[in-house]
């Protein structure tokens, strides 16, 4: 799966031709190329090292998995990685699609680690804003951090939603205490999960506005700034948000231990009531002569003060609340 573009003084020339035509366009200094690998092998990317001059670390690292979202500096290019994510709204789960880059002087290349990350998303930002494309690479490597960054952004602002709903959830009459723990916990976990690939971001845009690596112009680095704003507020997002998730665990404990107090109390109350009538009846079921024994007038008195204590009580009761 192999997606290539060719860029020819600011203009798009040609796209999706073979990558083998890929050496033939890199020798014109007037063009600027893309093309994009997805779960490319060792040997797929070792076929273009040569030709770019790709060091053999960043190499390996765009193989391999689960790198830190990084920007790492070599003689001839410099070697991106980044994560898209995506949050489904009915579970709370966080996707996390990982993406590689490396930014050359006339070329970039994209390996994506799964055909999940969302390429054409990329080539609609680039198409977007295609009267940049005369700034080569930094234009290219620009379209895909801010969808990168886009990514984030959107998930924070779905989780944002999530977390309300917890709010909203937690004073409930009739809360549902399992459903309310299992969504708190997984959206507990995706928030950190964002907060993993979301905050490198800051350093990584951080550096690429440096001006000592000659790969931005002055004319992007205002769109550089954009993303770097972005980024600054989601994670400033994701950080309040981790912190409101676990306030309102905090809280829903609290109010969970509050009601069960409440119901501990009523069922008290209610037992302390069932008690007098016990006590009544067990007191003239003794078989010794008492007040009234062996008379009508004994029915009357210890239905009468049963009753009596039982009204008595439930009064007292309800008038601190407990019932």
């Amino acid at each position: 799966m192999h997606r290539t573009r060719l860029y020819r003084n600011g203009v798009l020339e040609a796209e999706d031709f073979p990558v083998a035509d890929v050496s033939d366009h890199l020798a014109d200094p007037s063009a600027v190329v893309w093309f994009d690998l997805c779960e490319p092998s060792a040997a797929d990317l070792a076929s273009i090292s040569e030709e770019l001059g790709l060091h053999p670390l960043a190499v390996e690292d765009a193989v391999q998995e689960h790198q830190r979202p990084k920007l790492d500096r070599y003689d001839t290019h410099l070697f991106v990685t980044a994560y898209s994510v995506a949050l489904d709204a009915a579970t709370g789960q966080l996707a996390v699609r990982e993406v590689a880059a490396f930014v050359t002087g006339n070329a970039l290349v994209t390996v994506r680690k799964s055909p999940d990350f969302d390429i054409n998303a990329v080539i609609k930002h680039w198409d977007q804003s295609a009267d940049l494309a005369a700034h080569g690479t930094g234009y290219l490597l620009y379209g895909l951090l801010d969808y990168v960054v886009d990514t984030h952004f959107d998930a924070v602002m779905s989780l944002d939603t999530q977390v309300e709903g917890l709010e909203d959830g937690l004073f409930e009459e009739n809360p549902r205490d399992q459903e309310m723990q299992i969504r708190t916990f997984q959206l507990r976990k995706s928030l950190v999960t964002l907060r993993r690939v979301v905050l490198p971001m800051r350093e990584v845009v951080n550096s690429l506005l440096r001006r000592d690596l000659h790969t931005i112009d002055a004319e992007m680095m205002p769109y550089y700034q954009d993303v770097y704003d972005h980024v600054l507020r989601a994670t400033e997002w994701t950080e309040s948000l981790r912190d409101l998730v676990t306030t309102i665990l905090e809280t829903y404990l609290t109010v969970r231990g509050n009601r069960l107090n409440v119901i501990m109390k009523q069922v008290t109350s209610w037992a302390a009531i069932i008690a007098v009538p016990t006590a009544v009846t067990g007191f003239y079921g003794q078989n010794v002569p008492y007040p009234g024994f062996g008379h009508i007038d004994g029915f009357w008195t210890s239905s009468l003060l049963t009753l009596g204590l039982a009204v008595a009580l439930f009064m007292i009761f309800r008038r601190k609340d407990w019932i």
